[in-house]
């Protein structure tokens, strides 16, 4: 199956979206910085099953971040993609 940015950020909006506000945007920021400490992990580890486990879970929390603060992550990677060498 495959899927857009646009729809895996309406898919998480729809089914976490209205508890997602409620925590607010520092403690989510909280749980995705412990997601991406469990992708560190998994990656020194060198454990493939954990990576795409933790690689999905960074991208949730990261994609709940953006709704919760009102960013379209599709016009934030089309941003980067015409930026010449990226953001900085």
């Amino acid at each position: 199956m495959s899927m857009t940015i646009k729809a895996f950020q309406a898919l998480i909006e729809s089914k976490y979206g209205k508890i997602d506000r409620e925590r607010g945007s520092e403690k989510t920021f909280l749980w995705f910085m412990e997601e991406v400490g469990e992708l560190a992990t998994a990656i020194a580890r060198d454990d493939h099953d954990n990576k795409v486990e933790e690689f999905g879970d960074v991208l949730g929390w990261l994609t709940t971040l953006a709704n919760i603060n009102g960013v379209d992550l599709t016009e934030a990677v089309e941003k980067y993609k015409e930026a010449e060498q990226g953001f900085k």
